[in-house]
């Protein structure tokens, strides 16, 4: 849905879909952003237009800061597109305070990011991982604008090997995630991981989230698919793991080594249940 004033929420779910973005995907991940959104008693906003049209499209995520203000929103949390959302997971603003910035985890900055004053001197070294972001008015200074310019925001950022083996992660799709790290310490925001969390709140293996940002997308299809209906195999040899829809070893989620696979999860969520 589209925001309107006359709903009176100062809660928000934000995504980022530009030129509509993989729509074989969102067919799959928003129906549950909305469901969600409707629990947690928020709107659901799709950012559309581009504020930042020289920069990266993840860039645009940057925009919530604007939003937050302009909307008046107290609280919003903002996943990525191809994110999947377990029908059950819990409201994340009952136990992320508003003057904390909280992602499901963090990265070492530094694997990722060439330093500046404002990494030195904070000293966390926390990467923030933006497909998922909890913030609120408080902590919209995570989306200050850039101050430098894309070849400086360019030069910082270096995938790291795996990243560079997907063959889908290059610089400029690490520049969101450079300019966020950087004003998260610019501006010595607190920081939490929903992974620790979990443990707090006794589910240490909570299984609410489903991202996967180092494949294709014809390979985020069947995984979403999967993962919401058939579940997610991992060789107990090699401990790959395979999604039934598009890998084909051997034998499906088994390595060429010996090894019967074991079944991680499965969601199962019913048709139907979403309304």
């Amino acid at each position: 849905m589209s925001f309107s004033k006359e709903t009176g929420r100062t809660s928000v779910v934000y995504t980022l879909n530009i030129g509509n973005y993989a729509p074989e995907v969102t067919a799959l991940t928003y129906p549950l952003m909305e469901y969600y959104a409707k629990r947690i008693d928020a709107d659901f906003y799709v950012i559309t237009e581009r504020a930042f049209p020289d920069w990266p499209i993840p860039v645009e995520k940057l925009q919530m800061g604007r939003l937050i203000e302009e909307q008046g929103r107290e609280r919003a949390i903002y996943f990525d597109s191809d994110t999947l959302i377990h029908p059950e997971l819990v409201n994340l603003f009952h136990f992320v305070p508003r003057d904390t910035v909280a992602h499901n985890a963090q990265d070492m900055a530094n694997l990722r990011f060439k330093y500046d004053k404002y990494f030195l001197r904070d000293g966390r070294n926390c990467g923030t991982c933006g497909w998922l972001i909890i913030t609120s008015d408080w902590t919209a200074d995570l989306f200050h604008p850039p101050d430098i310019t894309l070849d400086e925001a360019l030069s910082r950022c270096s995938p790291t090997v795996s990243e560079a083996n997907s063959g889908v992660i290059d610089r400029e799709h690490l520049v969101d995630d450079l300019l966020m790290s950087r004003n998260l310490h610019r501006f010595g925001l607190k920081h939490m991981r929903l992974i620790d969390l979990w443990t707090q709140l006794g589910i240490p293996n909570a299984d609410f989230f489903h991202h996967i940002y180092t494949e294709p997308v014809e390979h985020k299809v069947g995984a979403i698919r999967d993962t919401i209906g058939k579940g997610k195999f991992v060789c107990p040899v090699c401990r790959r793991l395979y999604y039934l829809s598009y890998c084909a070893p051997k034998q499906p989620g088994v390595c060429d080594q010996d090894g019967a696979s074991l079944i991680l999860s499965s969601w199962n969520i019913p048709d139907g249940f979403l309304g």
